[in-house]
């Protein structure tokens, strides 16, 4: 007899293409339908009940069917789903961007709304660029980023990363840009803190800076975590760094906060954990607390006067998506924030990033884990070959696959990147749940390193 999920699973492979997916994969392996969700959980059409490790792509802040959000939005629905932004406000984006300036680093008092993560990153380029431009620097036109970086999958925001799984195939339509070595702490040396390390590999982008300073427009960064490049780590002191250098070489400074901001690092935002402010930073995912697209880059008024002129002059910045300040969209924004402020949501991840701490030093003496990282709400376990010379297991092996699958069946949501196992989970994961998480990751990973 055919089961709920197998009719849904049929009729989605008739019609939809999904994302970062090889879809032939599904001849053997299941989608997933989801009927309904609740906190961590995620329920499908047959009842089984799964584990949302990853906070559904990292977007997920305070849990699915959240109360508090769910209630803003149907208030809202009643009032205004959207209207045009160009000449037409309303009240949830001017609330939610008054919030955003009262809560993000000093200086950054405008917001500009896109729809997505990597509009966010288009936005920030553009208007870089078009700053410099305004001011007469018309040779400035190119932009630093870092090796392993990823900043989304729009053609700019892809030509400033640099994940090859992602890049190499569009490589010919992407602008070029400048790419310097990272402050990745997975490659210091034994004995060797992340503080020395990545003060130790600020001296090739110092280097970079001084070279391209005159055609530099910015250099755009993640803080503390590249997340889609393996969740690879590094010392706020490279930030702290960063900025003065920009500042120096006058080069603008891009914060990528898409995916560590809205606490997922420790601190509301990542920057704040080298005392930084950017010249632009990007928000999207989590700023909606998971429900709805929207993104925002926040930017200084030095940078919004160099746009503000009479028409004729054609300085201003004539970027636009059709949803640009959705009203439901910036509503479950401003509700998400409210949470922040009304509850002691970093204190309570503090508590709850120690449990994850403890519970994975397990993880450190298995002869196929190079490392356990972390970094706030997040951890990363690395899978390897040889634990001694951090040899990887060759790509086509798909060991990260196997933790997906073996997760899956005992009701947890892993997607390893590549063969590195991470833990993003929404803020309102008990420790219990937690000792669960940890429990199938641990059991996922020896399968998957059978023959």
């Amino acid at each position: 007899m055919i089961t709920a999920n197998q009719r849904f699973e049929k009729r989605d492979l008739l019609v939809l293409w999904h994302p970062c997916t090889q879809m032939k994969d599904h001849e053997t392996s299941a989608i997933i339908p989801i009927k309904k969700a609740h906190g961590v959980w995620l329920e499908d059409m047959d009842g089984n009940h799964y584990l949302d490790a990853i906070s559904s792509w990292w977007v997920n802040l305070f849990g699915h069917a959240n109360p508090h959000i769910n209630a803003a939005l149907k208030d809202q629905i009643d009032t205004l789903e959207h209207v045009i932004f160009a000449g037409f406000t309303h009240e949830p984006a001017i609330q939610l961007a008054e919030k955003l300036v009262e809560l993000s680093p000093e200086g950054l008092v405008r917001c500009f709304y896109a729809d997505n993560g990597s509009a966010a990153v288009e936005v920030a380029l553009k208007m870089s660029f078009h700053y410099w431009r305004n001011k007469g620097y018309t040779q400035k036109t190119k932009f630093i980023t870092l090796e392993n970086s990823y900043h989304g999958e729009t053609l700019g925001a892809l030509a400033v990363g640099n994940v090859p799984l992602y890049k190499e195939t569009y490589a010919p339509l992407l602008m070029d840009v400048i790419t310097v070595p990272g402050p990745d702490c997975y490659y210091r040396e034994t004995g060797e803190s992340w503080f020395d390390y990545s003060v130790r590999r600020f001296s090739l982008m110092e280097e970079t800076l001084q070279r391209y300073a005159d055609s530099a427009c910015a250099v755009i960064i993640e803080p503390l975590i590249q997340c889609a490049g393996q969740m690879r780590m590094y010392d706020p002191i490279y930030l702290t760094l960063l900025r003065a250098a920009c500042d120096k070489y006058q080069v603008h400074l891009i914060a990528d906060e898409i995916a560590v901001g809205f606490g997922r690092t420790g601190t509301l935002f990542a920057c704040e954990q080298a005392d930084i402010s950017p010249d632009f930073m990007c928000l999207s995912k989590g700023l909606t607390g998971g429900y709805l697209p929207l993104s925002a880059v926040l930017t200084t008024d030095a940078i919004y006067q160099a746009f503000y002129d009479d028409y004729q002059k054609l300085t201003a910045f004539l970027h636009s998506h059709s949803y640009t300040g959705n009203a439901l969209a910036c509503r479950a924004g401003v509700a998400t924030l409210d949470i922040f402020q009304q509850q002691p949501i970093l204190e309570n991840n503090k508590r709850l990033a120690a449990i994850m701490s403890r519970l994975v030093v397990r993880f450190n003496e298995h002869l196929h884990i190079a490392e356990v990282r972390q970094t706030g709400m997040v951890v990363a376990i690395e899978l390897v070959k040889n634990k001694y010379t951090k040899e990887p297991y060759p790509w086509q092996e798909r060991r990260g696959q196997k933790v997906y699958q073996y997760a899956l069946s005992k009701g947890v949501l892993l997607r390893p990147l590549g063969n590195v196992i991470y833990f993003m989970p929404p803020y309102v994961i008990t420790e219990e749940q937690l000792i669960m998480l940890v429990e199938v990751a641990f059991d996922a990973i020896n399968q998957a390193i059978k023959d």
